[in-house]
């Protein structure tokens, strides 16, 4: 087809502002040389004695197409900031952190030091600085979904590379446009697109995420999925991450739902409740992009949609004014279900 259809991305809890569509908007690639080849270059000094900031190498990508075969090598210089426990005696398991569309916040450095307590360093990503973006959420075209999806994959390979981390044992976490990246990574295909060796991220972390307009392949990477939900969350809405989920584990995946009922996007944040009445949502929008057959479809009805089509559904299906801000019971519960569900990963892996 001439044109990738758009899917739509969500962003992170502050003043989130637009989601735009992202299907040609999700994962290209480096071709394969570029691939195998990512550049770990240790910032010095660090900015104290707890962490170091990290530029490496990947890609900022457009379409899906080019992504699964490699055919793009605009590369990107960004950073990450990366800490680990207090006390160390051995190698460490890790999590990759993908922020929202608000960027880097406190938000995130929070969940870096949760998991640097429960043992795991951290890996904080920063997409938009190296990329001269501070923000996307009125603007969500200023950077594709596909920069996140490859910065995760990129990040795997920098942590796998570090003799202090147990590179069997690298999760990868996730909030609203950072979640889709940490949810969809679990497709084989975009992990093929940056990795051809037996490496693949533990575990699959995904605060609210999109899930109207979905990723499909046939093939998995295997790893346990956790998708963490607002039932209020009318700008990602819960239920249709709850059927993707179900398609899911009716491919073999194992995936835990948790959903805090009286939450809205971003309840992990100390934010108050308010209305962005400019944001956009994809709430009333229904569609797929099959990874396997690059095929784009919109539900529209009774109707499937293909091909222009289909684009312009979701377009048409957008919707504007979402809530946001934190929840008691999602920032409180949040961190032991998070908790809870890497130690069943880990305890009863080999």
């Amino acid at each position: 087809m001439k044109q990738e259809p758009k899917l739509i991305c969500p962003y992170h809890y502050k003043h989130i502002s637009i989601y735009k569509i992202l299907a040609a908007i999700v994962v290209c690639m480096v071709s394969i040389g570029s691939a195998r080849a990512t550049s770990i270059m240790p910032v010095p000094p660090p900015d104290d004695g707890r962490g170091s900031t990290i530029a490496f190498e990947s890609v900022t990508p457009k379409r899906i197409k080019d992504f699964v075969e490699r055919t793009v090598d605009n590369k990107a210089s960004i950073t990450g900031r990366l800490t680990f426990p207090g006390a160390m005696t051995s190698t460490v398991p890790a999590v990759v952190i993908l922020h929202g569309s608000s960027g880097v916040n406190p938000g995130e450095m929070v969940w870096a030091q949760r998991l640097n307590s429960m043992g795991f360093a951290s890996f904080v990503v920063d997409s938009f600085t190296g990329r001269g973006v501070t923000n996307t959420e009125a603007d969500q075209t200023q950077l594709s979904m596909a920069a996140g999806m490859a910065d995760a994959y990129f990040a795997l390979r920098l942590l796998a590379a570090d003799p202090r981390i147990d590179k069997k044992k690298i999760s990868v976490m996730g909030f609203s446009r950072g979640g889709i990246a940490a949810l969809y990574s679990a497709l084989e295909p975009f992990r093929r697109a940056v990795i051809e060796e037996d490496l693949h991220f533990a575990a699959h972390i995904a605060f609210y995420p999109g899930c109207g307009i979905h990723y499909t392949s046939a093939h998995l990477d295997g790893a346990p999925i956790l998708m963490l939900l607002g039932g209020k969350d009318n700008y990602t809405p819960a239920a249709p991450c709850a059927e993707y989920a179900n398609d899911l584990r009716k491919q073999g995946a194992q995936v835990t739902l948790k959903t805090y009922p009286d939450a809205y996007h971003g309840f992990d944040r100390p934010t108050r409740l308010h209305v962005v009445k400019s944001a956009t949502s994809a709430r009333e929008c229904h569609g797929s992009y099959d990874l396997d057959t690059n095929k784009f479809t919109m539900r529209k009805d009774e109707q499937i949609l293909s091909g222009a089509e289909a684009t312009a559904e979701s377009k048409r299906c957008l919707s504007y004014g979402v809530m946001l801000g934190g929840d008691a019971l999602g920032r409180e519960q949040s961190p032991l279900d998070v908790a809870a569900f890497l130690k069943s990963v880990f305890d009863s892996g080999p």
